[in-house]
């Protein structure tokens, strides 16, 4: 039996501050892939549906090809990667609002920004857009350094009681540093 490797026709762009990749074929914009609690959605070009095509490792890839084969199919209109749109600017001023647009507002979920947004505060980290969820990415700027990027609030939160790694980012403060200015850490 013979196993073809076959090369994928597609590129990834470059991720927005929401993590959300554009599926790119021949300088054609074909729609978004994104992970949302686990599972991996496509919105293709010219729409706003978001279709969960995958889970796990292999989602972005599922979706990524996904989005091929309806263009293939003729289902997609691409777009000139130029024209793609980009993450729309936030409309809000001041503070993040506490909640993402994709998030309900329940009482679990309310509790849980809550929670992350005191503890963001404590930690000097500023977000740049609403809680997410735990495991989704967050867009946010260190306030010890200025740097801006994602992260996962699963990943600043600490365990069992602990505060998190003083390892914040690459590029940032050291960790002593880090410990100096923090009164989480000197607890």
């Amino acid at each position: 039996m013979t196993v073809i490797n076959e090369t994928p026709r597609h590129q990834l762009g470059d991720a927005d501050q929401e993590c959300r990749y554009p599926v790119l074929v021949d300088g054609h914009h074909l729609g978004i892939i994104f992970r949302w609690h686990g599972a991996w959605l496509a919105t293709p070009a010219g729409t706003t549906d978001e279709i969960r095509v995958a889970a796990g490792r292999i989602g972005s890839e599922a979706a990524a090809r996904y989005l091929v084969a309806e263009f293939d199919a003729g289902r997609i209109t691409p777009q000139q990667a130029t024209e793609a749109p980009a993450v729309a600017p936030h409309d809000w001023h001041g503070p993040a609002p506490l909640l993402h647009p994709r998030m309900p507002a329940s009482p679990r979920n309310l509790d849980g920004a809550k929670t992350a947004h005191a503890g963001l505060t404590e930690y000097l980290w500023t977000p740049l857009g609403g809680y997410p969820g735990a495991d989704n990415p967050w867009a946010m700027r260190c306030d010890l350094c200025g740097w801006t990027g994602v992260r996962y609030w699963s990943h600043l939160r600490g365990r069992n009681g602990n505060p998190p790694s003083t390892h914040r980012h690459p590029g940032c403060i050291e960790p002593t540093q880090v410990r100096a200015r923090i009164a989480a850490y000197k607890k």
